[in-house]
Parts: structure tokens; C-alpha cells; sequence
């Protein structure tokens, strides 16, 4: 089969288009499915593993998302439901190719009335902003209060903005001059528009005093949450604008890693500090349905619109790589397989 296979770590050159790959071998004792792929999404961490910075065993195919038509079923997982020819998405690793081999676990139904590429968007960015908007959070807001979101001008905390407006939050987007129309469009309360940081994938954080921004709108009070997958440039920032016993959601590396800082930073909002991960939200079907049931409920009813930026021929992964590094994306980007 034709896949994306990275035998060596290093920058987008280093994946490599093979025709030959060997097609996934079904378990027939475990309830697994044989996945023809439709599309494939690409997201940072994807990037992560590609350079190394997120170690895996070489070598490996890219991706951990993807969607289409089920080719072949083992008896378990026909057992739970499953038939050839069922529209699904899903989240494991090694989806740049043209089948993947998916757990029954990791199948989510594809609704008749969402289209593929919508519905492959929706498995890594959209469940990852509806754990951070609905869950990561522990409660520690109520919805009428304010949020934070750095970034909305493109992936994850495009939908996290909108999801977090569809339960009743007060929003505060970050957004860049270059993607301000976007962050318009995610509905958010407020924005904060700041220069564009020149060869970089998120704002120039210095370009606006944002922490100053947050206390005038918020009169003073602060945030009850904050949601920052932008990291070295924002954290410093994030925790200034808590409010008393306010969280800071830490998801993401964007401009570097959050860096270790003692505890006592916390004291002067007596603040909490979340570093979560996808996986810890979807543990069982259950919770993963749930999550996913939100997302086309709220696509259906039109609160949560999704944009596919674009969608790169499998054959140019290595410029799908290079296009979402380079900053350019306004909403999803995607292998079309």
C-alpha cells in the first residue's frame, strides 16, 4: 500500500512516499477492523514525531487520525456491530496510508449528514477541544464566567473558542493581525489582536501587554480559566491573567515547552495548573462517543463550524508538513488518500 514512512527523525524531507508498505494483518482473535482511508488529518504533534522531539521506534508511518470505509472485519469486532462498507473515524497511530488497522475501541460512526473530511477534522483537534473546554477545566468555571484562549485563529483553539461558547462561557480569543477574521468568526466575546511573530506559528505576544487587556475587560477580576497551547511565549502571561482559584490548561508547545517553575508561583491566586493529554479523556467507548456525539450534535445545529484549510494529495506529505510548520493554516489541513 502507499504510505508516509518515516525512517529517520528530522525536518518534513525526511518522510518518504512508498508504495510497498506493508498492508496492516487483521488479529482475528481481537475485535479489529481493516480502515480504507479516506483522508488523513495532519496535526503538530504528527510534526513532533517526525523531528524526533516526541520519541517513537523507527521506522513508522505518520499520522494519528483518519477516516473512510471499513474494508474487513475480524468475528469480534463484527460481533460489536461492525460491517464492511461503515463510514468511520478514528485515532491511532500510523494513519498516512491507504488502510490502517483500527482497534473496534477506537471507531467512532460517521453521522450520514457529516462529510468526511469534516469528520476526520473532528477526531484529534475537536475531541481535544472539547476535553479542554468541557472537562480539563474540573469544574473550575462556570459557565457565565471568563475563559481565556490563546490562539484562535487557527487549529484546536478554533474549536475550542466555539465549543466553549456553545456551554455558556464568556470568551477572551488571542489572535494574530494576519488571522483576525477567522477569530472573529469563532464568535469569542472579546479579542486580543497582536502582531504577527515573523517566522513563527502563533502571535507576537509582546506585540500587546495581553495580561492588561484580560484585567480591563474582565474589570479587573481575571480569568477562570485558561486554555494555552501556544507555551514558552504565553505561560508567564496565562497565569497573571487567573483569577482567584483559577486554572491554567497547559496543552500545547507552539513557540517551546513551558518551562519547570516552582509551585510558589501559584500563591497569588492561589491558581491550579492542568498539563493534559488527549488520551486521559477518552479511557473508555463510552467517554470517546459522548465527546464525539457533542461535536456533529453541534455541527448539526450549527454552533461549531469546521474549516478544512486544505487538503495536500498523500504524495505531497512532505509540503503538508512544511504548511502547517510554516504558520499558513486558517483551519484544517489534511492527506487526501
Amino acid at each position: 500500500m502507499k504510505a508516509a514512512v518515516i525512517r529517520e527523525t528530522g525536518g518534513p524531507k525526511v518522510m518518504k512516499i512508498e508504495t510497498d508498505y506493508p498492508v496492516p494483518k487483521l488479529d482475528a482473535s481481537k475485535p479489529e477492523v481493516l480502515v480504507k482511508n479516506q483522508y488523513s488529518g495532519i496535526n503538530f504533534i504528527d510534526t513532533y514525531h517526525r523531528s524526533g522531539l516526541y520519541a517513537r521506534d523507527l521506522p513508522f508511518v505518520g499520522g494519528q487520525e483518519g477516516g473512510g470505509t471499513i474494508a474487513a472485519v475480524t468475528p469480534a469486532a463484527e460481533a460489536q456491530g461492525w460491517k464492511v462498507g461503515d463510514t468511520v473515524c478514528y485515532s491511532i497511530l500510523q494513519t498516512y496510508s491507504e488502510y490502517a488497522k483500527v482497534p473496534a475501541a477506537k471507531l467512532i460512526t460517521v453521522p450520514r449528514d457529516i462529510p468526511m473530511d469534516v469528520a476526520v477534522s473532528c477526531v484529534v483537534q475537536g475531541l481535544t477541544a472539547h476535553y479542554l473546554t468541557a472537562s480539563a477545566h474540573a469544574n473550575l468555571i462556570k459557565p457565565g464566567e471568563w475563559m481565556l484562549i490563546h490562539g484562535v485563529g487557527g487549529g484546536t483553539c478554533q474549536w475550542a473558542a466555539q465549543m466553549a461558547k456553545a456551554q455558556g462561557y464568556k470568551v477572551i480569543g488571542t489572535v494574530s493581525k494576519s488571522k483576525e477574521s477567522v477569530g472573529k468568526g469563532t464568535g469569542c466575546d472579546e479579542l486580543i489582536v497582536y502582531n504577527d511573530a515573523p517566522n513563527a506559528t502563533y502571535e507576537d505576544y509582546t506585540s500587546v501587554d495581553g495580561a492588561a487587556k484580560v484585567k480591563e475587560i474582565t474589570e479587573g477580576k481575571g480569568v477562570k480559566a485558561v486554555i494555552d497551547g501556544i507555551g514558552l511565549a504565553t505561560w508567564e502571561m496565562s497565569l497573571e491573567c487567573l483569577a482567584t482559584r483559577g486554572i491554567f490548561v497547559s496543552f500545547g508547545n507552539a513557540s517551546g515547552a513551558v518551562p519547570a517553575f516552582p509551585p510558589l508561583k501559584l500563591i497569588a491566586k492561589s491558581g491550579y495548573l492542568t498539563r493534559p493529554k488527549l488520551l486521559d479523556y477518552t479511557q473508555t467507548v463510552e467517554e470517546k462517543n459522548q465527546r464525539a456525539g457533542d461535536i456533529f450534535r453541534w455541527i448539526s445545529e450549527g454552533k461549531l463550524k469546521v474549516t478544512v484549510d486544505k487538503a495536500f494529495p498523500l504524495d505531497e506529505a512532505v509540503q503538508g508538513h512544511e504548511y502547517l510548520e510554516a504558520g499558513k493554516s486558517t483551519g484544517k489541513v489534511l492527506y487526501k488518500i
